[in-house]
């Protein structure tokens, strides 16, 4: 089928053809007519099946007739990255409409985001946490809305998003179409499905289980050689391009400086990095500026590149889901990939249960020539953080005190009892009985 027989408005159509979109993918074949339906939806797919544009055209193709510079359409992504892609789609596929699109997300300034909303704009791909700032101080304004888009609805629930979910939810119309997309339907994704669709089509494009063209094998190795073995494997292996996974941000960091060390194009994707130099990093390595790329799991998400042709644990994941999203960023495009995953005594529950749901023994490998028999130092120190210099308080100028606030002082301490010190009255105002979420200062939460 082509893209022709979904009859989009001309200037949407114009955007599908100066892309290059030909054929639909199965969850663009299915989720399109739906959508264009006005009926809310259910979509099951992997990451890099297409199914951004399933929502995209159509909302595309809707927002051509009615009024504009009324934000009408949200879309609401769990990270940055996904947020700029998605962003990225709209451009690319829009730009013969002249619709107007934003990313709102933490980590950047917010008076820039201010202003383009007071502008106008039809669409707005936001994180939830800084929406969630936007709707507080009333700089955006959802009572127009007509369409709501969660994407990677299972990744913002693992990232502890679903109670900010639910409070937009409260800020928006009641009557919209809502579309709802998740690679997983765990129990809470699926409880939240069954309070915001009606009557909803669900839609799912293959199975959860990785592409047939990815190769997996496990490395046994002791922790403290897990560094020198995957600079082993990359000497013998053939790449191009490679995307490493850890657990921590601190250890992307320590492995992309480690990689660069050792002559590789690296970087590291990672949640301490500014949106410029995550960006960079990501925009590098699809690009072949940078031939490995370290992240972490959140960091990873929404990393859509077609090229990749290594996925490497250097740590396992922690659900079998995880490491299904990790290994589907290789072998697309009916190409051949390659997931290698280090794996240490500890991990032999976690492996168990990853064969259990790939219903497959997965194949243990070892490097010839690499020596397995390095003791470990008696201290860590390959992931061992900096110390930190330590801070010197400035000298305060001794102040004189007047006669009157001797007189104070001096009554102050006779009133309170011998050799205790008296409470200052500021911190008497908020007693340690009060829990600290009724503190008035707002919490920093990363977004």
């Amino acid at each position: 089928m082509e893209f022709q027989r979904f009859n989009f408005h001309p200037q949407v159509a114009a955007g599908v053809k100066s892309a290059g979109y030909t054929t639909p993918t199965p969850i663009q074949d299915q989720a399109i007519p739906t959508v264009m339906q006005g009926r809310d939806l259910m979509g099951l797919a992997q990451t890099g099946t297409g199914k951004t544009a399933a929502f995209v055209l159509p909302i595309l193709h809707r927002l051509m007739q009615g009024e504009r510079g009324r934000v009408r359409a949200l879309i609401v992504a769990p990270t940055r990255e996904l947020a700029e892609q998605i962003h990225e789609s709209i451009a690319l596929l829009g730009r013969q409409s002249r619709l107007r699109s934003i990313t709102v997300y933490g980590g950047v300034g917010v008076n820039l985001q201010i202003e383009k909303l007071k502008r106008g704009v039809e669409i707005v791909v936001a994180c939830p946490g800084r929406l969630l700032d936007h709707i507080g101080q009333a700089t955006i304004d959802l009572s127009r809305l007509e369409v709501l888009v969660l994407d990677e609805a299972d990744q913002m629930f693992d990232m502890g998003f679903l109670p900010d979910i639910r409070r937009i939810l409260k800020q928006i119309p009641p009557k919209r179409q809502t579309l709802l997309f998740s690679a997983t339907m765990p129990d809470d994704i699926r409880r939240l499905a069954n309070d915001i669709l009606v009557e909803p089509v669900t839609v799912q494009v293959g199975s959860t289980a990785p592409p047939v063209t990815v190769t997996h094998a496990l490395y046994p190795v002791a922790q403290h050689l897990k560094t020198p073995l995957l600079l082993e494997l990359l000497r013998h292996t053939d790449t191009e391009s490679v995307l490493v996974f850890t657990r921590t941000k601190h250890r992307a960091k320590r492995l992309g400086e480690q990689l660069e060390k050792a002559g590789y194009k690296a970087a590291s994707l990672q949640g301490n990095l500014s949106q410029n130099r995550r960006q960079a990093a990501l925009d590098g390595f699809r690009d072949g500026s940078y031939q490995i790329l370290v992240a972490t799991d959140i960091a990873a998400r929404g990393i859509d590149v077609s090229q990749i042709s290594h996925v490497i644990n250097y740590d396992i994941p922690d659900t079998a889901e995880a490491y299904i999203h990790r290994i589907g960023r290789t072998g697309r495009a009916a190409r051949s990939g390659d997931a290698f995953t280090l794996v240490t005594s500890e991990d032999t529950v976690m492996v168990r249960t990853i064969e259990n749901r790939l219903n497959a023994k997965l194949e243990r490998r070892t490097v010839e020539g690499f020596d397995y028999s390095v003791p470990a130092p008696h201290r860590e120190t390959e992931f061992a953080r900096p110390p930190r210099e330590p801070q010197r308080r400035k000298p305060q100028a001794a102040v004189k005190p007047s006669a009157s606030g001797s007189a104070a002082a001096a009554g102050a301490h006779k009133a309170g009892a011998p050799g205790k010190a008296q409470p200052h009255p500021a911190k008497q105002a908020y007693p340690s009985s009060v829990p600290a979420a009724r503190h008035p200062q707002r919490s920093q939460r990363a977004r």
